[in-house]
């Protein structure tokens, strides 16, 4: 029982109000919330239980999307190659529900989120009233003691519109350190289940023991972790890592093959289930007959090891050696002449593909060709050993930072980009987020970085795609400080993509990698209302980012085209089919009719186009087959997953 402490107050003292007893949250939810609460602690084994996760469960249905402005002067490369990438100015929250032609579309999500370490965490507590709100509160400081939960709060609703991003193949890469570890694995394994998650990546972020102070004093905190998970580990692929010039250097011709080898093992264990795989063979150097490694069988089919065998001149028949084991592999005939002609196929060179180590005189081993190695490295457990033939679970895995990078070359690398002085200190290394998507993004897909930061991600797919041609796209989103008056999404992010792209790197070293990338900043939020009080500028850039169809939903952007020659055209696709939208002399969304149709093909003669033209438009009272109509504003709405009335993209049936 509770001891009560009973307080004595100074003669005089009026006595205290009796507060209202506190209301259990429990007594507020209604029969269905405490049978669905009661399942979902039932189903997931372990449940996870923090204050305020109710809310944070339903943030993410309440987000609205936004208006995104082109800002021109910040876009960089070609109007295609412009197309094919976008930075996104803006609260991450509501720019991924902006993003609402590419939900279900991003193949991987690579992200670096705040770490909650008392100097890069913000927390908008208004949320729960309005989850509209984009400004976030003061830093969230290690003397709260509420930080863990009010972090949560804050990644909740975000890792739910993260998975609902991705692709049924697409996997999330998430940083972490060792503040909010637990937690953080803890939420995933709840929103995308346990059964998906794919990997637990310890990488290397300092190379020398670091001096740390207070309570973790005792050990050098060297490492910190990225969380991958599957939106559904049954399709999702974890692809090959390129091969080093230190691997194929293992592989030589010492003996004159003019293919580079290595020794390969011929024996393999399960000598208990392969009693057949286990028996002697016969040496044509020494005669003697020589057995796998205990515990262990031939693991190749007796058939291609007499084969590989008699590549040494004699024949094999066999023997019954009484020694418990399966018939061995002998020589037949002359011992004396099969010793002979081994030794001239040994001193001619290019041996067979089973040969003899030590001159002859050593074990029975395999040469390995690097033509027929695969041409990638699986990423296993831990990277010193190189060579494996076959995919593995990765597990618990240790990247050192010879192979992700450390957190200092992440620094160094920002500083030789945009030069110093950008209060950047804790930069991901670009080797570590290559590795990333190169293993889980395929070659022409789609990468999304909702907190982008320095543009670590947009660098990373910029430079692979320059190096191997792949065909990479990525996504970013980066609020910057605006409390501060920084919105380094234009200082920092902005910066350091248009230099690698350039190569106007600040320490003059940098080579051009090429592409393009828009920039687009979030402004007012959407409804029909404010799309028909659209200027002109405004209605284009919102059709312009937000426009897609059912069987292109996650093609490039539509490509601008600014021309004052065009009076209806503002755009065109990949395809290089016209878009229009009828505006009434700098009025308002006109209609569709016979006479905006006319001009409607003399833009697309000027243009060089030919049908289908698609054409926005207020009514629609004249139609043609060369005609695609998309009607203002409900075209619009539903292309953020909106309309006047509901909000499919929250809808719960939609998101299953």
């Amino acid at each position: 029982m509770m001891a009560l402490k009973i307080e004595k107050k100074p003669p005089g003292t009026p006595a205290a109000i009796p507060s209202a007893p506190a209301v259990d949250p429990l007594e507020l939810l209604d029969r269905d919330e405490l049978i669905q609460a009661v399942r979902a602690m039932q189903g997931n084994g372990v449940a996870l239980s923090f204050s305020g996760k109710r809310a944070a469960m339903e943030i993410a249905k309440r987000v609205r999307p936004r208006v995104t402005r082109r800002i021109t002067e910040l876009h960089v490369g070609s109007a295609e190659e412009q197309s094919r990438n976008t930075l996104i100015e803006g609260e991450n929250l509501q720019a991924l529900a902006t993003l609402y032609q590419h939900r279900g579309q991003v193949d991987l999500i690579v992200t670096d989120p705040p770490y909650n370490t008392g100097n890069d965490f913000r927390y908008n507590d208004r949320w729960d009233s309005d989850p509209n709100d984009p400004d976030l509160g003061p830093l969230v400081s290690l003397e709260d003691g509420a930080r863990h939960t009010k972090w949560m709060r804050f990644m909740w609703p975000r890792l739910q519109m993260m998975k609902a991003m991705l692709k049924p193949s697409g996997v999330l890469a998430i940083c972490i350190d060792h503040r909010e570890l637990f937690r953080l694995g803890t939420m995933l394994d709840e929103i995308f289940t346990e059964e998906n998650r794919i990997a637990i990546i310890n990488w290397q972020k300092n190379y020398a023991p670091k001096n740390n102070v207070g309570k973790r004093a005792h050990v050098s905190t060297a490492t910190e972790y990225t969380l991958v998970y599957a939106n559904n580990i049954d399709v999702a692929k974890t692809r090959l890592l390129d091969r080093t010039e230190r691997m194929n250097a293992r592989y030589e011709s010492i003996d004159g093959d003019p293919e580079p080898w290595s020794p390969g093992d011929l024996s393999g264990p399960g000598a208990d289930t392969h009693a057949g795989q286990v028996y002697a063979i016969q040496s044509p150097f020494s005669g003697d007959m020589m057995y796998p490694p205990d515990g262990r069988c031939w693991a190749a089919e007796r058939a291609r090891v007499k084969s590989m065998l008699e590549a040494w001149g004699s024949t094999y028949v066999s023997k019954d050696l009484k020694d418990g084991k399966a018939p061995a592999l002998a020589i037949q005939g002359s011992l004396a002449t099969a010793k002979k002609k081994a030794e001239a196929i040994l001193k001619k060179g290019t041996w067979p593909v089973g040969y003899w180590r030590d001159g002859g005189y050593g074990a029975f081993r395999l040469k390995k060709y690097l033509k027929d190695v695969r041409r990638g490295v699986i990423p296993m457990t831990y990277w010193a050993d190189e060579e494996y033939d076959s995919p593995e679970i990765l597990g618990a895995t240790s990247w050192n930072h010879e192979e992700s990078g450390h957190s200092q070359t992440g620094v160094n690398e920002l500083n030789a980009i945009v030069g110093r002085g950008h209060s950047f200190e804790t930069v991901k290394p670009l080797k570590l987020f290559s590795k990333i998507i190169q293993i889980w993004c395929p070659p022409k897909g789609l990468v999304l970085d909702p907190f982008a930061g320095s543009g670590t991600t947009g660098h990373a797919v910029l430079s692979m795609n320059a190096a191997s041609g792949s065909e990479r796209r990525f996504i970013l989103v980066e609020q910057g400080r605006p409390e501060r008056g920084d919105s380094y999404a234009r200082s920092l992010t902005a910066d350091r993509l248009r230099r690698v792209i350039e190569g106007d790197w600040a320490n003059q070293k940098g080579t051009p990698l090429g592409g393009g990338f828009e920039f687009r900043a979030l402004t007012r939020q959407i409804d029909a209302k404010a799309v028909l009080s659209m200027k002109k500028d405004e209605l284009i850039d919102v059709v312009i980012t937000s426009h897609w169809e059912m069987g292109r939903r996650n093609s490039p952007t539509l490509i601008r085209l600014d021309d004052p020659k065009f009076t209806y055209l503002v755009g065109r696709n990949e395809q290089g089919e016209g878009y229009f939208i009828i505006w009434n002399n700098g009025g308002p969304v006109g209609q569709l009719d016979r006479d905006s149709y006319r001009i409607v093909l003399k833009d697309a003669e000027k243009a060089g186009l030919k049908p289908p033209f698609h054409v926005y438009a207020r009514y629609e009272v004249y139609q043609s087959r060369n005609v695609q109509f998309w009607k203002i504003p409900d075209k619009i709405l539903a292309h953020l997953g909106l309309n006047e009335n509901s909000d499919p993209f929250n809808d719960d049936e939609a998101r299953a």
